[in-house]
């Protein structure tokens, strides 16, 4: 009678563990998931806000703003729509490039940063210039004249050169978003960093888009005198960014070669 209860016993808890494992690895298996998710989760964001607070700084979008408000003070809002469209499109596919192939194309060129820095710098400052010695009278009177410079053409042709390139992605900007690219994996870029990178695009291009296209309305409050004298301000800014970035570039070409004199006997 013993034996028969034991043997009774036995067989009625063995199907309890065999029950007990399938449940056993499908909870593990659901933790597995949730950990893998929440890494995941982790590294987009991550690589997320790094790319914002990389690039995000440099760009300066409110300057930017500005920046186009005082180089074409006499557009209309729909052409100002444009611009700030096309500025935005211009501004993620130049960062997008740099961040995936701006180091490969300054290699195959042979061009370096301190030198990209140099040029930006050169074409910065000469904006900056002609900004500073622009007649206020003239540009009013070229506009009541419908000039060929304020033409929805003339206003595409300077979406890109030189709203874009250099002024809202300058060569800081190219050399930062090159250096993060450089920086990626040595497996190469995962999916989730390049959602990212992607997420990170799209929220600068937002912020882009906002402060080029709204720029006008702080224009309201300022009025005729006030505007031209930010305009001349900002002109002066961007002359003095423009020196900084030269000045920079030609630091970086001029540091080894002062290293070599210094190691000369």
């Amino acid at each position: 009678m013993e034996c028969i209860h034991a043997c009774t016993s036995f067989d009625f808890e063995r199907p309890r563990a065999n029950r007990k494992a399938p449940l056993r690895a499908l909870v593990q298996h659901v933790q597995h998931d949730i950990t893998e998710l929440a890494a995941m989760l982790q590294e987009f964001a991550k690589t997320t806000l790094f790319i914002l607070a990389s690039l995000l700084p440099i760009i300066n979008p409110p300057a930017v703003g500005f920046i186009v408000l005082s180089m074409v003070p006499h557009a209309t809002d729909a052409e100002r729509a444009e611009l700030a469209r096309n500025i935005t499109i211009n501004s993620v596919i130049l960062l997008a490039v740099s961040l995936l192939l701006g180091a490969y194309v300054l290699a195959f060129f042979g061009i370096s940063i301190p030198v990209l820095r140099v040029a930006g710098g050169i074409i910065v400052a000469v904006a900056g210039w002609k900004l500073l010695q622009s007649n206020d009278d003239d540009d009013i009177h070229d506009h009541e004249h419908g000039d060929a410079a304020r033409s929805g053409l003339a206003l595409r042709s300077k979406a890109f050169y030189p709203l874009t390139l250099p002024l809202t992605i300058g060569p800081g900007a190219i050399a930062v978003a090159i250096a993060l690219g450089t920086g990626s994996p040595n497996e190469g870029p995962l999916p989730v960093h390049v959602a990212g990178v992607s997420v990170a695009l799209v929220l600068l291009s937002i912020v882009i888009y906002l402060c080029v296209r709204y720029a006008c309305r702080v224009q309201r409050f300022l009025g005729e005198v006030g505007t031209r004298v930010v305009m001349r301000l900002f002109a002066f800014v961007i002359f003095c960014i423009g020196v900084q970035i030269f000045w920079r570039g030609l630091s970086g070409l001029l540091n080894p070669a002062h290293a070599v004199a210094a190691l000369m006997p």
